[in-house]
């Protein structure tokens, strides 16, 4: 299944964050690197858009 996602879009991934503050994440940054802000500390996130991908469990908001 292909997720619709865009910039601000609200995500959560498989595994949360270690904070364990909020399980979402905000997309900040898309091109071939996706850089993702954690909803409860704040904390910023750079990976490719494959792996991205691979750890996306939904698409909460777009």
């Amino acid at each position: 299944m292909k997720h619709v996602y865009n910039l601000d879009s609200i995500v959560q991934m498989k595994k949360e964050h270690p904070c364990k503050k909020s399980p979402y994440f905000k997309v900040i940054r898309m091109g071939a690197d996706i850089k993702i802000e954690c909803q409860g500390c704040g904390a910023i996130i750079m990976m490719t858009r494959s792996e991205f991908e691979k750890k996306l469990k939904k698409v909460i908001e777009e």
